[in-house]
């Protein structure tokens, strides 16, 4: 009974975490913002899951069941470096956020003057 209640509380917090960051897909206005929320929200969600399924064959099978910790060691791994690969793709092809940038922010790069034409 009491792994039951646990399992069923690791599919319902990974469930809303999938669910929060699959809003966050549809809901935030650029590329920098989307690319934050699905990276966090669902990695946390479906390491729920994962917990939750690790726990629920663990329990119910002989022996431990280990194919969960492989894929979560797995996600944590590759997530933060598709994410990172992905932001480095929009900065290249030049894709701005919309959110409000600071008051004492430098211009980018790409608008200060060389060394050559006066600059720094």
């Amino acid at each position: 009974m009491l792994v039951e209640i646990l399992v069923s509380a690791f599919v319902l917090i990974g469930a809303s975490f999938a669910l929060i960051g699959s809003i966050g897909l549809l809901r935030l206005p650029d590329f920098h913002t989307r690319l934050h929320g699905p990276t966090k929200a669902t990695t946390l969600g479906i390491s729920g899951m994962l917990i939750a399924s690790g726990l629920y064959f663990s329990t119910t099978t002989e022996g431990i069941s280990l194919h969960e910790v492989l894929v979560l060691l797995f996600l944590f791994i590759t997530a933060p470096v598709s994410a990172h690969l992905l932001a480095k793709a929009a900065l290249h092809r030049r894709v701005y956020s919309l959110a409000k940038q600071p008051e004492n922010r430098p211009p980018p790069l790409t608008d200060r003057p060389s060394p050559s034409q006066g600059g720094e």
